[in-house]
């Protein structure tokens, strides 16, 4: 059985213009996004190569064009749209996306809210 393994990016901050508030789509606010990736290193770990794994930094920046492009309403939609950016790149088998917004228009205290997806490819 081959196991898959992870690489994770956590905390990236980017400033975007969602919600289903006008100010908020006039404003704008802070996301932070979290990423899991699944998949096999096996290739990477042997040969070494960043061509042989997903490269994070490059990821990152596709990451944060959706979050500073086109508004929607909700942080699912949100997190859906990451997901299938990221499942651009075949290696990766599962992806689990959060989206928080720690500055949501929520009258009490509170440190955050997020949402999580979980997507695969098909039949995962």
């Amino acid at each position: 059985m081959d196991f898959l393994d992870e690489i994770s990016l956590t905390g990236l901050t980017v400033y975007g213009y969602h919600g289903v508030y006008d100010h908020e789509r006039a404003e704008g606010q802070p996301f932070l996004v979290d990423l899991r990736l699944h998949l096999s290193l096996r290739a990477a770990a042997a040969s070494d190569d960043v061509a042989d794994t997903v490269h994070y930094g490059e990821l990152a920046e596709r990451v944060a064009a959706v979050v500073a492009g086109e508004p929607v309403n909700l942080l699912e939609k949100l997190a859906a749209r990451i997901a299938d950016v990221v499942l651009e790149d075949a290696r990766v088998q599962v992806v689990d996306v959060t989206v928080h917004k720690p500055e949501a228009p929520i009258p009490l205290m509170f440190s955050d809210v997020s949402v999580t997806v979980h997507r695969g490819r098909s039949g995962e």
